[in-house]
């Protein structure tokens, strides 16, 4: 295919799994390709049924999952609902399913009886939300990847200074993590769902930018970064599905967004 002829076959389907050099060279080419060309050429060429995409349905959730669906309506894509989601991401997730005929979307929740012993009050978030995230999202999607090698995020770098040197490609707890969207910009995203005529999750125009459960979820003040409004007051900053990752640096020329 065409993708891959643009990154010299990414030397040869080179294994992600390899070296840092090796995957810091597969990277460095890569930056070359917009993010729905990586996409493919991940979803067909590396990893071929071996592969999910984890969305949240959340904020900007429509661009990847519109890449994805003019690639394979029937890719797996997996949606972590922990039981504590804004009824609006429900019926988001409702209706792109709906408006992008995705045919193999699969809900994975926490454990009940995890639940029933940890979080019987569902007020674990408040005294202890690392906890929370991990017994609501993180063990979750670990068992739901059980037979993927590869899942791809939604991630971008301008969401956060936390995120500001995220990679194409990580490897976490080995598998290899695909961030297609990583050097997209706010206006390019926008520009995206304009063009496509995706409709946005009905809480960004209330002012939420970031879009996660509803006690740790607040809205984001002018000036401040997309996932301010995420575990506000803590020093958290992340659920920790992205927390374990052995991540390659970016390449040094990778272009700026766009």
């Amino acid at each position: 295919m065409s993708e891959a002829g643009d990154a010299d076959r990414i030397t040869e389907r080179a294994d992600l799994m390899g070296d840092a050099a090796a995957r810091a060279l597969i990277a460095e080419k890569l930056w070359a390709l917009d993010p729905q060309r990586l996409l493919r050429f991940a979803v067909e060429d590396l990893f071929p049924g071996g592969i999910a995409l984890v969305s949240s349905f959340g904020a900007d959730s429509a661009v990847l999952l519109h890449m994805a669906a003019q690639i394979d309506r029937a890719l797996p894509v997996l949606f972590i609902d922990t039981g504590v989601l804004f009824p609006e991401t429900l019926a988001y997730r409702d209706r792109l399913v709906e408006r992008l005929g995705l045919a193999d979307v699969r809900d994975v929740g926490p454990d009940p009886d995890a639940l029933a012993r940890e979080d019987p009050e569902t007020f674990l978030w408040s005294s202890d939300a690392d906890r929370c995230c991990a017994l609501r999202k993180v063990a979750p999607l670990e068992r739901a990847l059980g037979g993927f090698s590869a899942w791809i995020s939604g991630r971008k770098r301008f969401q956060a200074a936390t995120r500001a040197a995220l990679p194409l490609f990580e490897l976490d707890e080995g598998r290899v993590k695909v961030n297609p969207l990583a050097n997209w910009s706010a206006a390019q995203i926008s520009a995206y769902l304009d063009a496509h005529a995706l409709p946005r999750h009905e809480l960004v125009a209330q002012g939420y930018p970031s879009i996660g459960c509803v006690p740790c979820t607040s809205k984001v003040r002018p000036g401040e970064d997309a996932r301010a409004g995420r575990w506000r007051g803590r020093a958290k900053t992340e659920c920790g599905l992205h927390l374990r990752a052995d991540a390659e640096p970016a390449p040094q020329n990778a272009p700026a967004a766009r």
